[in-house]
């Protein structure tokens, strides 16, 4: 089905004096038609945001992802509005037994889902061929609901773009309400670096296996491979498998009005990049890094400015460098950095994960430092080296 068509914004003109002669009117009027002109010329068309209330109906934002609004499991009416970076379920009438499955799952996805793949994936993908598939979320929460937050995410032995997959991996990173996994729990795990309850069962068409937060979890950049390997370690999946899509949203049962993924970003990386390198694999960049501080005693702000100087886009970008001894990270703001003191990374969150031929993107953080402040002595994006200015 298709969705429904976004409303435009209206807004009424104001009124204008009345001139007193001809001259004047026509002075006027040539002054008026002239800012209408460059109002015209400058002012890009507003675009609303995307509703979709029909239970299959779907979206696209970021040029990349789509948005689904998914409701299978009750006839309540549920709607999702799409935004630039995400969605929020707008309404969510009905419920089911928590004893049951859920109502739906309104979500954002790379890939391909019955036979809807997001614009310019490379999935499916077969399992030995990809090194890294990066990805990020932030989540909004309700507390007037039951539901989990969760990415679903779908091996099949064949690369089929359609129906449903043998093998699902759900990762719960919040848990509302007296609801559970399928299957039981077989034990607990690390995996990115993060301790999971390990939940498996069958659903009757697929194998599940879950992960679930012991803590509620609100944004997370981590590589989708590292459940996708524990996956295959469990023997539910082979190294011959693919990987089909990467959804990320929610499972409701009751209620769910409000719940939002604020951001999304999802890559798979296939060939030579390694996991520590989610860029354009086999692909040299060209960038040139700008890095401005403001250095008080014992702290300090940097402001950091990466430009694609290159003719490709860098999707995924990742920025890697070393803070000077005594430095410690504190906060950053527009990017997502892992390490806080030595070796650092900053990468793209899902509104700024790719950087255009010619353009640049530009993150901070705050931190303090003890002795000689210093700055980094150089960059890399995506593994190749930059020039700093």
């Amino acid at each position: 089905m298709r969705p429904s068509p976004p409303r435009p914004r209206h807004s009424r003109p104001r009124p204008r004096p009345r001139p007193r002669s001809a001259r004047a009117l026509l002075g006027a009027l040539f002054t008026a038609l002239t800012a209408l002109a460059a109002l015209v010329t400058v002012a890009p068309a507003a675009q609303a945001d995307t509703t979709l209330c029909e239970p299959f109906g779907t979206t696209t934002v970021q040029g990349r992802y789509v948005v689904q609004n998914n409701r299978w499991g009750s006839s309540g009416t549920q709607c999702v509005t799409a935004t630039n970076t995400g969605f929020r379920v707008t309404q969510a009438d009905g419920s089911v037994p928590t004893n049951g499955a859920p109502k739906s799952y309104p979500s954002v996805f790379d890939g391909c889902h019955y036979t809807n793949c997001s614009p310019g994936t490379n999935l499916p993908a077969r399992i030995s061929g990809i090194s890294s598939a990066p990805s990020s979320i932030t989540y909004t929460y309700v507390g007037n609901a039951v539901y989990n937050a969760s990415y679903d995410i779908w091996l099949d032995p064949t690369p089929r773009t359609d129906g449903v997959n043998r093998t699902e991996i759900m990762i719960w990173f919040n848990k509302v309400g007296p609801i559970q996994p399928i299957g039981s729990q077989v034990g607990t795990a690390s995996v990115a670096g993060r301790s999971w309850q390990v939940w498996q069962g069958s659903n009757g068409t697929n194998d599940v296996l879950s992960f679930v937060a012991p803590a509620a979890i609100g944004s997370w950049s981590f590589d989708v491979m590292d459940f996708v390997r524990a996956t295959v370690s469990r023997g539910l999946a082979q190294d011959s498998w693919y990987l089909t899509s990467v959804q990320a949203g929610f499972e409701p049962w009751q209620n769910g009005a409000g719940l939002a993924v604020e951001s999304f970003s999802s890559a798979v990386r296939t060939g030579g990049a390694g996991p520590d390198v989610p860029g354009n694999p086999g692909q040299p960049v060209a960038c040139e890094v700008a890095y401005a501080t403001n250095v008080w005693q014992g702290g300090f702000t940097a402001e950091v400015t990466v430009a694609n100087t290159g003719a490709s886009a860098v999707d995924d970008w990742r920025l890697g460098f070393a803070l000077p001894a005594g430095q410690r990270v504190t906060s950053a703001w527009n990017a997502s950095l892992s390490g806080s003191s030595g070796a650092v990374a900053a990468s793209g969150l899902g509104h700024n994960a790719r950087i255009a031929s010619g353009s640049s993107q530009t993150f901070g953080f705050q931190g303090t430092y003890s002795g000689t402040f210093a700055k980094p002595g150089g960059f890399t994006l995506n593994g190749s080296t930059c020039t700093v200015r």
